[in-house]
């Protein structure tokens, strides 16, 4: 892999990552496009460049993070006079609903994770995933109008620890690519009772520990390889270009999402899938 190419997959990576669009069926497009091998250094380089990525979001949402530290830390350490502690301040609670959401997917991972990648990682899984998410968030759009609360919900500290497993468990969805994580978690916490801005908030902290997981994973059991097949220069400079793009795609979607609906992402959705298609059924994609 080149200089050049890394750069290439890892704007791909930081544009598509925590948009509800699926960054890995873009990255077989783009893969297959650069003409870049299909092996596990390869996919290992694709999860590890999520890095950048995490790193965008990590600074745009800095504060909230820092809550959550800063109360779980004050409520370890600091007792009233009594020596008892108060209840969980929203920080903490926050915190505690992100590792239920992150739980589910720790399991799955675990027990079916190389089945998911040896039989599910493939271009044609991918265009049926695309196109059934992209129906999906059209009626999902269509149903959420004709009750007049579109952008109506909950705001983030009111997310309970039961509406928490929700997201969780609509997040090992994702784990078929193509389906997108952005994606199911936005929609677990808008079926949870949360407003518009407050899903894709909680969607983006969640990714914080679930890509993060996934990247320490994989840069531990494929890094080696990873390194003596690519090297560094492609790998440092794919996680910067990630760390870029992500930052604007985020800032983008959160302004996009606050005025308008999901339906130019289930339009897309559909239109990738029809791209896909046509480079199955003309150009002989098989990956």
């Amino acid at each position: 892999m080149t200089i050049l190419e890394s750069i290439i997959m890892g704007i791909v990576e930081g544009l598509t990552e925590y948009l509800p669009v699926s960054s890995t069926g873009h990255l077989i497009i783009s893969r297959y496009l650069l003409g870049i091998p299909d092996n596990d250094a390869q996919k290992a380089f694709e999860i590890c460049i999520q890095g950048g990525a995490i790193l965008a979001v990590l600074g745009i949402y800095f504060q909230r993070v820092k809550g959550m530290a800063t109360d779980t830390l004050s409520w370890l350490f600091c007792k009233n006079n009594e020596g008892k502690r108060g209840p969980l301040p929203a920080g903490m609670r926050l915190m505690f609903n992100m590792l239920i959401a992150f739980f589910p997917a720790v399991v799955l991972g675990l027990l079916l994770g190389d089945l998911i990648k040896d039989y599910l990682f493939n271009a044609p899984v991918v265009t049926i995933t695309w196109a059934v998410g992209g129906l999906a968030i059209l009626l999902y759009v269509r149903a959420r109008a004709k009750k007049g609360d579109a952008f109506a919900g909950k705001p983030l500290e009111e997310l309970s620890y039961t509406g928490a497993l929700k997201v969780g468990i609509l997040q090992c969805i994702a784990m078929c690519p193509g389906v997108s994580r952005s994606l199911m978690t936005m929609l677990g916490g808008l079926f949870a009772g949360l407003s518009v801005a407050a899903a894709v908030e909680f969607s983006f902290l969640l990714g914080l520990i679930t890509l993060g997981a996934a990247t320490v994973y994989d840069a531990w059991k494929h890094g080696n390889d990873m390194v003596a097949q690519i090297g560094w220069g492609p790998i440092i400079a794919g996680t910067i270009t990630a760390w870029l793009s992500a930052i604007i795609a985020v800032k983008w979607m959160v302004g996009y999402l606050n005025k308008h609906s999901l339906a130019i992402f289930g339009w897309y959705r559909i239109g990738a899938a029809v791209f896909m298609l046509a480079l199955i059924v003309f150009a002989g994609l098989s990956i």
